[in-house]
């Protein structure tokens, strides 16, 4: 199949974790018929270029110019499109944002976006809830809630739109500073106010290949919302299996929620009601995170042992 006669995807965010993971699951699979626009406001980065290099055409475009966006999504038969909480730390920011998207995707006539999403807290926790408190004035969560809040932005627009919900990245114990911390008595442990709950994780890379499967199989997917996760899993679950990858004693040091929104670091309080909200809605947070339909769409998924085998040796030991 020539290049010309393939589909384009546009991947906002492509030099991040799962824009580039998409990026370079599309370009593994040529046989699919798709090929990839990078979508960066820096074509010239050293990630950018390193996409470039795998065969990538990388386009210049910013999330906050629609008219940037309208000209990068031309010509496209799918978009995958996503925000950044942690680059600004506004909510209010990603709706902006969404919007544009959302606007740009349906100018340029695009036959199937993905939207990555994650729940609107507020559905489950009213802002007049006070068992969390209420940030950036609106929000529970404010990097899951806008999120959630901009899924009908795509909808509204017409454009044919998977909403995938995603997990919490396992690279956050290495890039979020959430690996194991040495105690006084330098024992490791990990800190998560989760109680006995079990959290659905996932590896970046995998986020990429499950989102290029939702493309893969054409139209089965618009319409609909796709969870996914790589494995659910309680923090002592979690904290043996690091045990066993480092070869050290890993501890699970369950904490209660306001006590991990007072340790102070950047967006604490913000964490700290996102594992609440995972610790108290977590059957129902798990369950529409089918391992079984991630596997489905991703053959290569990863649970959290082989992760670690791949990963462990880049988690900073305190």
């Amino acid at each position: 199949m020539s290049e010309n006669s393939k589909k384009i995807i546009a991947v906002t965010g492509a030099t991040g974790a799962q824009g580039g993971s998409l990026v370079r699951a599309i370009l593994a699979h040529p046989e699919a018929g798709f090929s990839v626009r990078a979508l960066t406001r820096n074509p010239e980065s050293d990630k950018a270029q390193a996409l470039a290099a795998l065969g990538a055409e990388v386009v210049a475009a910013d999330l906050d110019d629609e008219a940037s966006l309208i000209a990068a999504f031309a010509g496209a038969y799918g978009a995958y499109c996503l925000t950044n909480f942690w680059e600004h730390f506004s909510a209010d920011k990603e709706v902006v944002q969404a919007a544009n998207m959302a606007r740009a995707a349906k100018a340029a006539g695009v036959s199937h976006l993905i939207w990555s999403s994650l729940e609107d807290v507020r559905d489950f926790v009213p802002l007049d809830d006070e068992r969390m408190p209420t940030l950036q004035g609106k929000y529970k969560v404010p990097h899951f809630d806008a999120k959630g809040e901009a899924n009908h932005l795509f909808i509204d627009a017409g454009v044919p739109t998977t909403i995938l919900n995603t997990s919490f990245y396992w690279e956050n114990l290495i890039y979020f500073g959430m690996g194991p911390q040495a105690g006084e008595d330098g024992t490791l442990a990990i800190t998560f106010p989760l109680g006995d709950a079990k959290l659905a994780g996932i590896a970046a890379e995998d986020i990429g290949k499950c989102a290029f499967g939702v493309f893969a199989a054409g139209d089965r997917f618009i319409g609909q919302t796709v969870s996914i996760a790589g494995g659910h899993l309680s923090g002592q679950e979690m904290a043996d299996a690091l045990t066993r990858a480092l070869g050290r004693d890993v501890r699970y040091n369950a904490v209660s929620p306001d006590l991990y929104r007072s340790f102070g670091f950047p967006a604490a309080d913000e964490l700290g009601n996102m594992f609440q909200f995972n610790a108290e809605f977590s059957e129902q947070y798990c369950a529409a995170r089918d391992l079984d339909l991630a596997r489905e769409l991703n053959p290569d998924l990863q649970s959290f042992d082989q992760w670690l085998a791949e990963n462990s040796a880049k988690i900073p030991l305190a």
